[in-house]
């Protein structure tokens, strides 16, 4: 125990509390800190995703003008999703569906799927010297249809500015499932401004679409906010086993690296978004393009989990000054 403070809540530790009023009224928050800078909030009702974010008092994530929305508000018809997408460090997005809206043989998936609407079944927290662990389960499953279980392990270091976001997802259905993925980490002012510049250790990137190709070439820098701005969205494909993004500010000293495992992540997203009030960089691991499950599936991309199968996915978060 450290003689010079009364109770380790004085440099660190898990705090939990609820929000009053408006349409986050009722929702279950935990904020972490791990005494060396990084604070963030993890929200409890949006399966266990992490809406605020700083490092050294500056802030790093994106919040929408949505703000916190509980997820009774929670519209999953073709774009609904948009109404109460928090953004956040991280919104989780599927399992069934990431992408555009869709339309199979087993119905209508809206915007990015259901996952980050679902409350977790179960959350705790343990903390020891070097660390602070949350465990959370999130339950993805309906009668008739899937039975996927997400188990997520939040670890913060207390040694360093260090987050890793530990994910399996579990069939404990009897068939064959989609399985789509996609962490939607949505970096934001002051962290994001026209100083900033993007790294990534990409052998390729690709223009999602023509409004992104115009953009293809500066890809890596970005503008004050535009009025009017469309959106542009590139794919980044890696050979090596873990990716990189780094996201640097020189005028305010700071930075971030986003690492992940492309054995079950073999894409990141960029998510180039320099709107007035709609200004956000999303650097987003995940399993497959953003087609929707109906397109994926006409061009055999679809990525599938068997029956007792597991399938884990890991990220790494690094925080620094420059």
């Amino acid at each position: 125990m450290n003689s010079y403070i009364g109770h380790p809540s004085q440099l660190s530790g898990v705090e939990e509390y609820r929000l009053i009023g408006g349409k986050g009224d009722g929702m279950r928050l935990l904020q972490v800190r791990n005494g060396l800078g990084l604070e963030f909030t993890v929200s409890a009702d949006r399966a266990a995703d992490i809406t605020r974010l700083s490092y050294e008092g500056v802030n790093y994530s994106y919040i929408s003008p949505s703000g916190y929305v509980a997820p009774a508000y929670y519209d999953q018809q073709e774009f609904g999703f948009l109404k109460s997408f928090t953004c956040g460090f991280l919104t989780t997005c599927g399992l069934s569906n990431i992408g555009v809206p869709t339309e199979d043989e087993s119905g209508k998936t809206g915007l990015h799927g259901t996952i980050s609407h679902i409350p977790a079944d179960h959350i705790y927290y343990t903390e020891d010297d070097d660390k602070i662990v949350l465990h959370a389960t999130i339950s993805d499953g309906e009668i008739f249809k899937q039975k996927l279980v997400l188990h997520r392990e939040l670890v913060c270091s207390k040694k360093e500015n260090k987050l890793q976001i530990n994910d399996t997802v579990t069939n404990e259905g009897s068939r064959t499932e989609p399985l789509s993925i996609l962490y939607h980490m949505n970096l934001g002012y002051p962290l994001l401004d026209e100083n900033a510049k993007l790294e990534t250790t990409a052998v390729k990137v690709e223009a999602r679409d023509a409004r992104a190709q115009e953009g293809i070439d500066t890809w890596d820098t970005f503008l004050t906010p535009q009025p009017n701005f469309e959106e542009q969205c590139y794919y980044h494909t890696f050979e090596d086993l873990w990716a990189s993004a780094k996201l640097t500010n020189s005028k305010i000293g700071k930075g971030l690296e986003i690492k992940c495992d492309t054995s079950t992540l073999d894409t990141m997203v960029e998510w180039k978004m320099m709107g007035e009030r709609d200004y956000v960089l999303g650097i987003e691991p995940t399993n497959n393009r953003l087609l929707g499950r109906g397109e994926l599936k006409k061009q055999n991309l679809l990525k599938y989990i068997e029956p007792g199968e597991a399938v884990c996915f890991r990220i790494e978060a690094n925080f620094y000054r420059v």
